[in-house]
């Protein structure tokens, strides 16, 4: 095995032990709210205030990597997303719980991003597909395991489990971090850009604050618009600041990289309307189909299985067809799949249902690979550290985007129905607009050229 694949398969153990906690968690999201009393769609708190502190964080971790060294950052990471994982897993209510899902949140912003740091320092272009394909495939392992994993975990003991499942995963992968990972040595990136991280930080907290308690009489309202202004407002000073300074908190100039721009803004489109699906389906199967834990975890394992099996096939895929075409048409394909989830009732036979989740993994694991690896086909390895840091960032935010869109359309769609419980036609209604915001990308790809990325595709005109 080449050296690319046996730093990607170790670095994959970290985002396996992330992803496989995103995946328990939303599963027993049910459980999690009976013990604690708590509306179901208010502990979606639990998964944006990580989701959140993932964001709000990720840009502190291109100057902390190039300053102290990319491995050292990476292994203390692990170390701080495993004992706040044993936190989360000892929490009375649902402030304690955030709480140390934002701690969870900060171990998170440096593991992730700095892994894909060490990988991409040393990999070629041409390898470059194939080094993000080994790095994601084990990672899918956790989406994979997790929901029927959450299920029994839940069901045979309780939701706490759920965290304490880190524990062995980040104790493995912290050893062969440090057994298999040669050394970076530290640079000298200068002093942090303390204003513009301190902005960017404001700006990202306050508007997801304020995303996530509108509406909700979670807090006064004055509190959620007062957070929704301060935090764009936030925004605007941020991205004035940053494109004055020399070396800025956030590197707005990769912007201007034909291949990176389109990733970062039509791919946070998508991810936002994707992101909302795993946080629909295990909800909608336990609430509006009666199904336990187990059952639900057992049927939307499906979702993650097809993204897995998508896997080797997105290599010749891309070489045939380049990124540009793929991401145009694959796109509608993915929008039409969640659209598709609306059509689900507790009539529909489980292995129909498995069936559609398994086709929607399928056309949503190509487009997020895609877009993935067309992120960084062009950043020069100079402006690397900071490209995983603004590009991680986007990335993080969308699904949290993602999990507000779905609990705002569910508390919305209730409102309006007069029910004093969610049904089907809620979470219906929430495919729905899903869709809609992914499909809404689609056309903001037919800007790139016809050859985008063709280095790393292979593809030839």
């Amino acid at each position: 095995m080449s050296d690319h694949r046996g730093v990607a398969l170790i670095v994959a153990s970290a985002l396996f032990m992330q992803n496989l906690d995103s995946a328990v968690l939303a599963t027993a999201l049910p459980a999690m709210a009976r013990d604690l009393d708590e509306d179901p769609a208010r502990l979606g708190a639990a998964i944006t205030s990580y989701l959140v502190a993932l964001t709000v964080f990720i840009p502190f971790s291109a100057w902390i990597a190039d300053r102290f060294g990319a491995k050292r950052v990476f292994m203390l990471a692990i170390v701080v997303f495993v004992c706040s994982s044993v936190l989360c897993g000892r929490a009375q209510g649902l402030g304690e719980l955030v709480a140390f899902r934002v701690l969870q949140g900060i171990g998170g912003a440096m593991m992730v991003p700095v892994g894909r740091l060490l990988l991409l320092r040393g990999v070629a272009k041409k390898d470059m597909l194939s080094a993000m394909a080994w790095l994601t495939m084990p990672a899918l392992l956790g989406p994979v395991t997790g929901p029927p994993l959450g299920g029994v975990l839940t069901d045979l003991f309780s939701w706490r489990a759920v965290f304490w499942i880190n524990v062995p995963i980040g104790v493995i992968g912290f050893a062969l971090v440090a057994w298999k990972i040669p050394d970076i040595e530290p640079g000298r990136p200068g002093p942090p850009d303390v204003v513009g991280l301190a902005l960017t930080g404001f700006a990202l907290a306050l508007t997801m604050f304020g995303l996530e308690t509108v509406g909700r009489h979670v807090v006064p309202g004055w509190m959620s618009w007062s957070g929704l202004v301060l935090g764009v407002s936030s925004g605007w000073l941020a991205v004035r600041h940053c494109r004055r300074v020399p070396q800025p908190a956030v590197d707005l100039s990769l912007f201007r990289i034909a291949t990176f721009r389109d990733p970062a803004v039509a791919g946070s489109i998508f991810r936002s309307g994707a992101g909302a699906v795993p946080f629909l389906i295990p909800v909608m199967l336990q609430i509006g189909f009666g199904m336990t834990a187990t059952e639900s975890g057992l049927v939307s394992f499906a979702t993650a299985l097809g993204a897995f099996a998508m896997k080797p096939l997105v290599r010749p895929l891309l070489k045939r067809t380049g990124f540009r075409h793929a991401l145009l048409a694959n796109g509608v394909v993915a929008a039409g799949g969640i659209a598709a989830l609306a059509l689900l009732t507790p009539a529909w036979p489980a292995a129909a249902i498995f069936l559609l989740l398994a086709a929607g993994g399928l056309a949503r694991s190509l487009q997020f690979t895609a877009l993935n690896t067309l992120a960084f086909a062009d950043v020069p390895p100079e402006r690397m550290s900071r490209a995983t840091a603004l590009y991680g960032t986007l990335q993080q935010l969308s699904p949290a985007l993602g999990v507000v869109l779905a609990t705002t359309t569910l508390e919305a769609s209730l409102a309006l129905s007069g029910r004093d419980a969610l049904a089907v036609a809620d979470f219906s209604t929430g495919f729905l607009v899903a869709a809609a915001v992914a499909l809404a990308a689609v056309p903001l790809h037919a800007r790139l050229p016809a050859d985008a990325g063709a280095e790393v595709s292979g593809h030839r005109r």
